[in-house]
Formats: structure tokens, C-alpha cells, sequence
């Protein structure tokens, strides 16, 4: 598999970068953050982070049969003028107000609207609803350009196989063992536009990922990872869609000394708090 490439901070005084802009108040989710385990070099860590690339791989996967070039999100990067927010400013328009079922859609066709999207649908791809084989299918009709939804849909039950279930924890069929709740989150850090044209756009999605099963007995315990999603869109039906979709490591933060919440602290929380349905 090819990982996306790496782009230098350029462009006028490093535009075309955000973060993550979170929900403000109402009766939305929120989003809590559980403690983190004590940075160390361990295998459970490599494993992990090798469970993430691999959800991300078999979405990546799919693009290899398709033409999936990306040649039209080859202009300029996106710039937000003079006068902007510092790169480190949490920026982003008002979310949108349509939905496809969950998820947020109807974004602008600008590299803001671009940035929403790719944040968004990073969000949903890795989720634990990818899981279910109703609940993916919905989300791919949401997220991904129609001319490669069939082929997306294929790829990707062939890679959540009983196999593939077994080694994070699940079930052969994919359900969550009885006492265990299965954690599968994505939490975008911040976005960057490398290109921008009227009709494609490739935006860089930094992410924090937790991936295992919550629960007293756990052999999977609950673990996080930090990754970049590149994805390249496509404006689809006056909406961004994902035609391309790929995923490389970090980067990673020096880990705290924050002490490691117990299993049913982890299960708790992950009961209590809800995941965003907007990203930025």
C-alpha cells in the first residue's frame, strides 16, 4: 500500500492549516477525553497502532483497482488572505445543517468546506459502526464519490473478516463479547488543504485514535494511536466526496505521566460521552 505523501509547511505564512474546531454548547455530544497510558516503547502500542493502519489500509486498498490518480487536486493550496488566523488559531465557517444520517453533509465548495469534510469523514471511517456491515455500508453511501462506492463496498467486506474481528478483540461475526464494550474512535487534531481546485481537493487530517475492548479481563485493552489521513475529494452532487483515502503514522506527541484509567473507568467513560458528529 502506498501511504500519502508528506507535503513541506509552504505556501503564505503556512495557510491552508486548522484545527480542530469542537461543538459549542446545546444538546449535542460531547466528547470526553480518558486518561492516557504512560508513554512507553511497547509491543501492545505497535500492535495497536498496526490495528489502526489497517482499518485505514483496507479503505486504501480499495483505491488500487481505480483510477484514483487525484490529477484534478493538483492547484494551488488553499490560502485564507491576508489578515487570517495564525496557523495555530482554531478557524472554520458555521457547520452544516444537512445530515446523511449521522453525518454532516452539504459542506462549501472552498478549502474550508474541504477541510469539514475530510474531518468529518475521518471521524466516521473510523468508527465502531464501521464494523457492522449495515452500519459501513451507510457511511460509505455518505462519505465516498458514487463512481467508487461499489468498489469501496466490496474491498472492504472482504477486509472486516472473521479474522480481522477476532484480532481486535471481537467476535467471529463481529459482535462485541458479552461484558466488554468495543472502542473504535477517531479524533481529528487539526486539517491541512496541500491542493484545491474548483472541483478536487486533498486535505491532510491529523488524528488521535483509540481502538479496543473496554472491560475487566480485557486481552485488548483500550489503547491510542496518532496517524495523518490524507484524503483526496472530489465535488460530487454540490457536496466534497471521498474518492481516495490513505493513512501513515504520527505524528506522535511525547507521551504524559498521566496515570492509566482502569478498564471500567475506560468502559464507563466511553458509555458517558459521546463521540462528535462535527468535527470542526
Amino acid at each position: 500500500m502506498s501511504f500519502g505523501d508528506e507535503y513541506e509547511d509552504g505556501g503564505a505564512g503556512g495557510t491552508g492549516r486548522t484545527r480542530t474546531r469542537l461543538p459549542e454548547g446545546g444538546a449535542g455530544d460531547v466528547y470526553g477525553e480518558p486518561a492516557r497510558r504512560p508513554a512507553r516503547a511497547s509491543r501492545s502500542l505497535v500492535t495497536v497502532v498496526g490495528v489502526v493502519v489497517l482499518l485505514i489500509a483496507a479503505i486504501a486498498f480499495a483505491n488500487r483497482d481505480g483510477d484514483g490518480d487525484g490529477d484534478g487536486a493538483s492547484g494551488g493550496s488553499g490560502t485564507q488572505g491576508a489578515g487570517a488566523a495564525a496557523p495555530t488559531a482554531a478557524t472554520g465557517v458555521k457547520p452544516v445543517t444537512g445530515k446523511n444520517g449521522t453525518i454532516p453533509t452539504g459542506y462549501a465548495q472552498d478549502d474550508q468546506g474541504a477541510q469539514s469534510a475530510a474531518a468529518n469523514y475521518a471521524v466516521a471511517l473510523g468508527s465502531a459502526e464501521m464494523f457492522d456491515k449495515t452500519k459501513r455500508d451507510s457511511i460509505l453511501a455518505a462519505v465516498i464519490a458514487p463512481s467508487r462506492l461499489a468498489h469501496f463496498r466490496q474491498t472492504l467486506d472482504k477486509a472486516y473478516s472473521p479474522a480481522f474481528f477476532q484480532n481486535v478483540g471481537l467476535n467471529a461475526d463481529g459482535s462485541t463479547p458479552k461484558g466488554f464494550t468495543f472502542v473504535s474512535r477517531t479524533a481529528p487534531i487539526g486539517t491541512k488543504v496541500t491542493s484545491l481546485t474548483a472541483t478536487n481537493a486533498t486535505v491532510e487530517v491529523w488524528c488521535a485514535g483509540l481502538i479496543g475492548l473496554a472491560g475487566e479481563g480485557s486481552t485488548k485493552p483500550v489503547t491510542n494511536g496518532w496517524f495523518t489521513v490524507t484524503m483526496e475529494l472530489e465535488w460530487v452532487n454540490n457536496d466534497w466526496k471521498t474518492v481516495n483515502h490513505s493513512q501513515k503514522d504520527g505524528p506522535a506527541p511525547v507521551g504524559a505521566d498521566t496515570r492509566a484509567s482502569s478498564a471500567e473507568e475506560i468502559a464507563d467513560a466511553v458509555e458517558a460521552f459521546g463521540g462528535f458528529t462535527y468535527a470542526r
